[in-house]
């Protein structure tokens, strides 16, 4: 890996946007591109070094950990660098098309690609979140058609060898000295065209297909949570792997519950009489209701807490707890004798 400052070799300030990355890596990358500079060992060493710094700053996870930990930080993300002009085109794949519209290497239909990560939004309750569930649900998906096995053509009539390109993929261009291999847009890059297509996609070569996936849910989750299913995203196309499938929960609000991280919070009532003689009552938690001794003299917002009553701890063990806060309800409507009573409680209490 590089050991100058990413920002440095850019050239660019650290609150940089990704256009301005995308710029500085442009008017460097063909400054120093290997076909510019052939046999020049330090214009390899700068290309190398700033597709490093763009590949690094473009990633907003990889950029976020640079900017606090530098280099060292970067290690325990797995990159390690570029080893190779092969590794840079490899690594970035359509990247390089992005920023300059040309790459290494022909595209074919054929070769394997991976499939699409999908995200599905799930709401579930609050007592699902603290138990946790098991939910079915419903994923559309794009699937490589089972007719044409994703080429678009029909299987009777198979692609044709791309004329512009003569099966390539890519057209040359020369300038000069600079000799730039760009994509043949009449094939897209993939060096086939459809003579025929297929007739179940209509030549798109995937389908919509929903497939039910039982979906287990841990308790302890909290709105925000993200769940990944390696493997249930679209299927990948001439035996790439499949993508990943991504659920994001959203917890539904309880009505006498409130979460503060693992703990619980709920607010009961209590009578005058109660709170001043000391009594048992029921109060609900997640498990289902349970015995609180109130002792005599208890004030208005006292709080009392039960421990391993809260919400599963999720990336470790136990449980939080459970806070009740007890809040003394005055009576809004007396009869005649029990004015009469509080008013002799008044005289008697001095007050």
């Amino acid at each position: 890996m590089a050991t100058r400052c990413y920002y440095e070799i850019l050239g660019v300030e650290k609150d940089a946007s990704g256009e301005e990355l995308k710029k500085s890596y442009r008017k460097l990358a063909m400054q120093y591109h290997p076909d510019r500079n052939p046999g020049d060992r330090e214009a390899e060493e700068r290309f190398k070094e700033a597709a490093e710094a763009y590949e690094i700053l473009r990633d907003p996870d990889k950029r976020e950990i640079y900017n606090r930990f530098g280099h060292e930080g970067l290690k325990g993300t797995g990159f390690q660098g570029f080893s190779g002009f092969d590794d840079i085109f490899s690594s970035f794949g359509g990247i390089f098309e992005e920023v300059f519209g040309f790459g290494r290497g022909a595209r074919s239909r054929t070769a394997a690609r991976a499939g699409a990560d999908l995200r599905y939004d799930l709401a579930i309750s609050f007592m699902d979140a603290a138990k946790g569930v098991n939910v079915e649900v419903e994923i559309p998906k794009q699937n490589p058609c089972p007719e044409c096995g994703g080429s678009g053509a029909n299987p009777a009539t198979p692609p044709a060898s791309c004329r512009r390109c003569n099966g390539r993929g890519q057209v040359t261009q020369s300038t000069g000295f600079f000799t730039l291999s760009t994509t043949c847009q009449a094939c897209g890059g993939q060096g086939t065209v459809i003579v025929d297509p297929c007739g179940k996609c209509a030549g798109r070569g995937r389908l919509k297909v929903a497939k039910t996936i039982n979906l287990k849910v841990p308790a302890g989750v909290d709105n925000g949570s993200r769940l990944r299913l390696r493997g249930e995203g679209e299927e990948g196309e001439f035996g790439g792997p499949p993508g990943d499938l991504y659920v994001f929960l959203t917890v539904e609000p309880h009505e006498l519950f409130e979460r503060r991280g693992d703990d619980i919070f709920c607010r009961v009532f209590i009578t005058f009489p109660q709170a001043a003689l000391g009594a048992k009552i029921e109060v609900p938690t997640l498990t289902g209701p349970e015995r609180l001794k109130i002792p005599p003299g208890t004030q208005n917002g006292k709080t009392f807490v039960f421990r391993g009553k809260g919400f599963p701890r999720l990336n470790g063990y136990g449980r939080g707890d459970q806070a009740i806060e007890v809040a003394v309800a005055v009576p809004t409507s007396l009869n005649k004798r029990q004015e009469e009573l509080i008013r002799e409680f008044d005289r008697l209490s001095g007050e």
